[in-house]
């Protein structure tokens, strides 16, 4: 029992002492967050009426991978107005739907290098839309902040009128 005590013990101080260490002064904290791999895809209203289905074809160095990209609905915070200007005062947004819609192709082993993407757009009776090929180059991800470390490779595709162009 007395060993217990002491793991108990020194468990404790060790833990107490590990608490006022984890940063230098001046060095900014970063968190465990991270990023996914794959390609993004937004398409404008009015055309995103139209699409209910999307894929995408991912290829680079002979290897390709094909995903199923699910769309969701977009929207844009509206302000709704503060309670007041005090610090403690609270305000308030709503989303509004802009009638774009979004998804994300998640693409394991995604190089930041140049990769050819085919883009896949269908209607709700399955009718092909587009298919719209483009080279793209996939750029790292920081998603603490570049002062964190580099996380994993993006790119961003958008549609806008039926034609595919890479985001910027």
């Amino acid at each position: 029992m007395a060993t217990f005590a002491k793991l108990v013990a020194f468990s404790s101080l060790a833990a107490a002492t590990a608490c006022g260490t984890g940063l230098a002064a001046g060095e900014k904290p970063c968190t465990m967050i991270g990023s996914l791999e794959g390609v993004s895809l937004d398409i404008k209203a009015p055309y995103a009426a139209k699409v209910t289905d999307a894929s995408m074809k991912v290829c680079w160095n002979g290897t390709c991978r094909t995903s199923k990209v699910r769309l969701m609905a977009s929207s844009k915070s509206v302000p709704q107005g503060c309670t007041g200007s005090d610090p403690d005062d609270s305000c308030g947004a709503s989303a509004s739907p802009t009638g774009d819609k979004h998804g994300f192709a998640d693409v394991r082993g995604l190089p930041k290098a140049p990769v050819q993407v085919t883009v896949d757009l269908r209607d709700a009776s399955g009718k092909r839309l587009l298919s719209e090929r483009l080279d793209v180059t996939p750029r790292a991800t920081y998603p603490n902040g570049p002062d964190c470390g580099e996380g994993r490779p993006q790119a961003g595709l958008v549609v806008t009128d039926g034609r595919v162009t890479e985001r910027r």
